[in-house]
């Protein structure tokens, strides 16, 4: 047996390289295909806008273009980190994303627990179907609705003034934009996120769960001991992709939702960028400002996959 596989491993080495390929994309050629429009976004999307990265050392003229533009070097880089808005800006992404970490994370995981455990499978399939809904929804519309539930008049406030409480606008004061940012997007979120550990849970192997139930335990000890492990793995690889987002954060519901007078804690570096950029015509400002930034996440998601792989032994690589 060994020496036939011995055989095999030396019939597949004797082709070249070119010869490999062109075999096995003639075995799997409806799966190239299928992966070209993939290829052909990233290629379009994400790689071939990098090089108008350059515009971040020059002072640009769209007059002159991207290669005739003066070349300043890191001028951009210090401007922003001795302006006003470096500190603000940075820390208020943090304090977000942190926020976010906290109590977002692990809500699509507790979800995926507990709907895991519904027997009725009719009733577990509404629950992730209407839990689902919210992710579709358009940002201006959860935005509109957010602005509204949180107005004086809206609905919160009618809750509010129920147990009491004094009448306010929300968005309208600085303290309170971080909660309602971060309890909004669990709300639109949980259900989405809870996917792929829902996918993880099916994949654990049935039988522990019987040898489980024979040793005497009951359901949260099965979920303790088996689900959790089970999938740990995963928890693990999106913890550290949250880890390398935390300087990340998107700007379209940050502008829909703030204001001149909140400024304070809803100013984000992506917010920043946009105002710099499309509305003051800053492209190279910007672009540096999104470099920086970019260069921060990036050196965060390596340093988060070395702790994972030093005390977990688990790591994207």
């Amino acid at each position: 047996m060994l020496s036939k596989s011995k055989a095999k491993l030396a019939g597949q080495n004797k082709y070249t390289f070119r010869q490999r390929v062109k075999r096995d994309f003639v075995l799997n050629k409806s799966l190239y295909l299928m992966i070209i429009p993939v290829v052909l976004y990233y290629v379009l999307f994400c790689y071939k806008p990098l090089y108008g990265v350059i515009i971040a050392f020059k002072n640009f003229s769209p007059n002159l273009g991207i290669l005739k533009s003066p070349w300043i070097g890191l001028k951009h880089f210090r401007d922003f980190v001795n302006s006003v808005f470096f500190l603000r800006t940075v820390k208020n992404t943090i304090v977000i994303n942190i926020t976010n970490l906290i109590f977002g994370f692990p809500v699509p995981i507790i979800f995926a627990l507990l709907l895991n455990e519904i027997k009725n499978r009719y009733f577990a399939r509404t629950v992730q179907t209407v839990s689902y809904l919210p992710h579709f929804l358009s940002t201006v519309v959860v935005c509109g609705m957010i602005i509204d539930f949180t107005r004086d008049t809206g609905v919160i406030n009618d809750i509010i003034a129920l147990f009491g409480g004094t009448r306010k606008t929300l968005l309208g004061y600085p303290q309170y934009f971080v909660p309602v940012y971060v309890i909004s997007d669990i709300w639109q979120e949980f259900g989405w996120g809870s996917i792929i550990f829902l996918a993880a849970l099916a994949g654990i192997d049935q039988q522990l769960y019987e040898a489980a139930k024979i040793d005497g335990c009951n359901r949260f000890q099965q979920v303790i001991h088996i689900s959790v492990p089970g999938i740990m793995p995963t928890v693990v690889t999106l913890f550290i992709l949250r880890i390398g987002n935390i300087m990340n954060l998107g700007f379209e519901k940050i502008i829909l939702l703030y204001n001149p007078a909140i400024y304070e804690t809803s100013d984000v570096i992506s917010s920043f960028v946009y105002r710099k950029g499309l509305q003051e015509f800053r492209y190279d400002y910007s672009t540096a400002v999104g470099l920086f930034n970019s260069v921060v996440s990036f050196v965060m998601l390596i340093c988060a996959n070395r702790l994972s792989r030093k005390y977990n032994d688990m790591s994207l690589w």
